[in-house]
């Protein structure tokens, strides 16, 4: 239970870091941000609870092609934001993102890639 808890807390710690970090810089906190800290801390503790390296492998692998059709929302979202105001442009930046995830497991398919099971 201790190792669930410190992985938590120190998971939070750095959300609470980007946040903070981005209300005193928009560049500074778009950078953290940017980082892959997420797959880094999930590959850590992966690794650190003895998983095989296959499973660690595989991680970073779809992480790369999950991480891919996310990127149109980061454009969209400042100019919906201007338009619509924050939650519906949260909203239309989700269902973007859900379109461009559906168009790039469609167009990885045929070259042995399924990110749909």
């Amino acid at each position: 239970m201790g190792w669930l808890v410190t992985k938590y807390l120190v998971t939070a710690a750095i959300v609470v870091a980007v946040s903070e970090a981005a209300k005193r810089s928009d560049r500074l906190g778009g950078l953290i941000a940017a980082l892959p800290l997420v797959t880094v801390l999930a590959l850590v503790w992966l690794h650190l609870e003895k998983q095989p390296q296959a499973k660690l492998a595989n991680h970073a692998y779809y992480t790369f092609w999950y991480v891919l059709p996310t990127l149109p929302m980061f454009l969209a979202f400042p100019w919906l934001l201007a338009r619509l105001g924050f939650w519906p442009t949260l909203l239309a930046s989700a269902v973007i993102t859900v379109a461009c995830f559906a168009l790039t497991a469609w167009l990885v398919k045929p070259f042995g890639i399924v990110l749909l099971p």
